[in-house]
């Protein structure tokens, strides 16, 4: 695997490095001593998918909030998505930044996302289908997020929100949220 640091501090994209013959391919997405030898202490305990009839269709921006904040893997493994993450960390450089990347079935790209971090998508092609390795079982009542429009935040979103849950749209503003440890 290639590990790139993103742009905010502890977020890394990562592609695979596939081994390639007649048949097509192999490669890993996940090497518990590789994430290790980069400084990531992510152990993943859940497997979630998402599955988006529509392009257009953004979820987001959420998060777990301590002690139950999870470190996460995402790929997009049908499709393709614009994927943004946010740092909610206030003893950060990057606190308050957002960056975001696109994930395809095509570029096979990984972007993790570590805790104390919000996370969203956009998808850009119908069918999409994304894919999340994640640290934290799911608590209820943990769960929190931010407004995807917030001016404060100011995400660049390639394309126009089509559908979008009411949940996320109630999504308060990032001046109200409680910042993670």
């Amino acid at each position: 695997m290639k590990f790139t640091e993103a742009s905010l501090a502890g977020a890394w994209i990562v592609d695979i490095e596939a081994l390639t013959d007649e048949r097509g391919f192999f490669a890993r997405t996940w090497c518990r001593r590789e994430f290790e030898e980069h400084g990531i202490d992510a152990d993943f305990v859940q497997v979630s998918v998402s599955y988006n009839r529509l392009a257009g269709t953004l979820r987001g921006m959420h998060f777990q909030r301590p002690p139950h904040a999870e470190t996460k893997l995402v790929r997009c493994v049908r499709g393709a998505i614009y994927d943004v993450i946010v740092d909610l960390r206030r003893d950060s450089d990057s606190y308050g930044r957002w960056t975001g990347l696109e994930l395809s079935a095509n570029n096979r790209r990984g972007l993790l996302v570590p805790a104390g971090f919000a996370h969203g998508f956009i998808t850009l092609d119908d069918n999409t289908e994304v894919l999340y390795q994640i640290s934290a079982y799911f608590t209820p009542g943990s769960g929190a997020g931010l407004r995807h429009d917030d001016p404060k935040l100011g995400i660049e979103w390639p394309i126009p929100v089509k559908v979008i849950a009411d949940k996320d749209r109630a999504l308060p503003a990032f001046a109200d949220h409680e910042p993670a440890a």
